[in-house]
């Protein structure tokens, strides 16, 4: 189905309740030729919709109103495109993880030049976040590791991980990382000490992946294997999951999720599996 609007019960595992104020309703999908797509980033202007489209080698830029290509970049040089992320400039750092860097872009509307790139001691980069402390943060998922560099230069190191992927600042500075290959999602402080651990036991991660936040804090989860993406409200506890648990395609359905991004109460997932991305819209009641 690739349009209208459909009002769809989330799936919720019975032990967990149900939020009894909020219901979400799908919108739409894209019809784009996408090949795997990964994470996804509106644009500082909010007019261009940046997707990872990781089988492709390449950034495509989506119009997140209608899902409708307007542009691509990278595919002559990327390799194995995973994660996007902008600084306060504008410029777009992406995840070139087959070439183990960070790629720098300038972007002028729909048009992007390469101006430079990270590297370091991570291997197969799959998260980037430009923290608005200034500092660069990338997840090295071949690495083990997280890295965070100041003007180039690296200043601190997480290691000890497996398969860590996105990150994402909350309202205090602290970063959210999804450490995949342990099932778990850590919270860390900007220096990169552990403060929180969400973990498998209580929320049934299967390889989580890519993440957002809604406002008030609630953390927006695909959790990869699982087939589902998960909301967990700022108190820790898991309040609703859209998805089945099968690899399924439609309307509050998924196969191998990957990609969230927020904006208000609009949600933009990767349902990567199914090669596509999709629009759903919070109603709250």
């Amino acid at each position: 189905m690739r349009s209208g609007l459909v009002l769809i019960a989330l799936f919720i595992v019975s032990r967990y309740g149900l939020a009894n104020d909020l219901s979400v309703a799908y919108q739409s999908s894209s019809s784009t030729p996408l090949d795997n797509p990964h994470d996804l980033k509106l644009s500082p202007d909010g007019k261009y919709l940046f997707v990872s489209d990781l089988g492709n080698n390449r950034v495509v830029l989506l119009d997140p109103e209608t899902l409708s290509f307007v542009s691509a970049f990278g595919a002559d040089h990327q390799s194995g495109t995973h994660d996007i992320d902008f600084d306060a400039r504008g410029q777009a750092y992406v995840a070139d993880t087959h070439n183990n860097r960070v790629t720098i872009y300038r972007i002028d509307n729909t048009s992007a030049t390469l101006t430079g790139e990270l590297k370091g001691p991570v291997r197969g980069p799959e998260g980037v976040l430009v923290h608005s402390n200034a500092r660069v943060y990338v997840a090295g998922a071949w690495s083990g590791n997280v890295v965070a560099y100041e003007r180039g230069r690296v200043v601190s190191e997480l290691g000890g991980l497996s398969f860590p992927h996105d990150l994402e600042e909350d309202a205090d500075g602290n970063i959210w990382l999804s450490d995949s290959g342990n099932h778990r999602v850590l919270l860390l402080s900007p220096e990169l000490k552990i403060l929180r651990e969400l973990g498998q036991a209580a929320y049934d991660f299967n390889g989580v992946r890519y993440m957002d936040l809604l406002d008030d804090g609630t953390l927006i989860v695909a959790d990869k294997n699982n087939h589902q993406v998960k909301f967990i409200g700022p108190d820790g506890k898991l309040l609703y999951v859209i998805g089945s648990g099968k690899r399924e395609e439609g309307p509050g359905k998924f196969a191998t999720p990957e990609g969230v991004e927020v904006r208000g109460d609009t949600l933009w997932f990767s349902d990567s599996g199914n090669d596509r991305v999709v629009k759903y819209v919070i109603q709250r009641r």
